[in-house]
C-alpha cells in the first residue's frame, strides 16, 4: 500500500492507496515545529485507528509546500515505514510541459493536481481550481502543457485576516449564508467570504479560458473549500481528493521511467 502525504501550510493531508483505490484518508496539523518521533507516531496511530495495518505501507511519497517538514516526514517515513519516501519535486518526471518562466517555482500540490487531473480527463483544457489556505489557479492544455496560474488569499486567510484586521467583526464558520444580504453581522462576513470568493472564482475562470481555450475548458474544483462551492455552477467537476491521486500517479510515472 502507498502511504500519500500533502503538506499544505495548513494541515497534512494523507491518503492511503491500495492498488488505485484510495481506501483512507487523514488530516493534521501542518503548523508549528514537528519531530520525525511525532510524525511517525501520529501516521501508524491514524492507520491503526482506521483499520489499515502500518506493515501494509510499503510506499511512502511527499508532496510538500513547507520545505521544513519534507526532513522529518523523510525520517519519520525511514523509521516507522523503513520506506525511502518518493518526494514529488523540480526534476521528477510528471508527463507536463512546464510552460513557467522558472518552473521550480511552482508548488508541488499544484503539479500533483495538474497530474491527476490530466490522468482522469485526458485530451481536455482544464481550469483547476483549488481551495485551500490559498485559492489557486492552474491553466494545463489538453497537450499536458502547464500555462501558468492565478494566486489569491483562501477563505479562512480573508476570514482571518478581517478579523484580526478589525476591532470588533468576529472569527465565523466558513459556511454558505441563507441570501446574499445578511440580517446579522456573521452572516454579513458569511456572504461576503462565500460570496465574494464565488464571483471571484467564477470571473477568474472564466477569464482563463476565454484568454487560452477559446472559451472552452473543464473547470476543476478541489482542495478543502470545494464542496462548499459544489452546487454553485461554477464547476464542471469537483474532485477533493485530486492532489493525492496525483501524488499516486507521479510515484506511477517515476516507476515507468526507471524501467526504460
Amino acid at each position: 500500500m502507498l502511504l500519500a502525504l500533502d503538506v499544505g501550510n495548513t494541515q497534512i493531508y494523507g491518503g492511503v492507496f491500495d492498488g488505485g483505490e484510495l481506501k483512507l484518508r487523514f488530516r493534521r496539523t501542518s503548523k508549528g515545529q514537528a519531530a520525525s518521533d511525532e510524525l511517525g507516531v501520529f501516521f501508524k496511530a491514524a492507520l491503526r485507528e482506521n483499520g489499515v495495518d502500518p506493515a501494509s505501507i510499503d510506499e511512502v511519497a511527499i508532496c510538500s509546500v513547507v520545505p521544513e517538514l519534507i526532513y522529518p516526514l523523510v525520517q519519520a517515513s525511514a523509521k516507522y515505514f523503513k520506506s525511502e519516501p518518493f518526494v514529488l519535486q523540480a526534476g521528477i518526471k510528471t508527463g507536463l510541459n512546464l510552460k513557467y518562466k522558472n518552473p521550480q517555482e511552482i508548488g508541488a500540490d499544484r503539479i500533483a493536481n495538474a497530474i491527476a487531473a490530466t490522468s482522469l480527463f485526458p485530451g481536455r483544457d482544464l481550469v483547476i481550481v483549488d481551495l485551500g489556505t490559498a485559492t489557486t489557479f492552474c491553466a494545463v492544455s489538453a497537450a499536458k502543457e502547464y500555462l501558468g496560474g492565478v494566486i489569491m488569499p483562501g477563505l479562512r486567510l480573508s476570514m482571518e485576516s478581517l478579523s484580526s484586521g478589525t476591532a470588533k467583526l468576529p472569527r465565523v464558520e466558513i459556511a454558505r449564508p441563507p441570501a446574499l444580504v445578511g440580517k446579522t453581522t456573521v452572516e454579513g462576513i458569511q456572504s461576503g467570504l462565500y460570496h465574494g470568493n464565488l464571483f471571484a472564482i467564477k470571473g477568474i475562470v472564466a477569464g482563463i479560458k476565454e484568454q487560452n481555450f477559446g472559451g472552452n475548458a473543464l473547470a476543476v474544483g478541489t482542495g478543502g473549500f470545494s464542496k462548499l462551492f459544489e452546487d454553485a455552477g461554477v464547476f464542471d467537476k469537483v474532485v477533493p481528493d485530486l492532489v493525492l491521486h496525483g501524488i499516486a500517479e507521479a510515484v506511477k510515472l517515476s516507476k515507468e521511467k526507471k524501467t526504460k
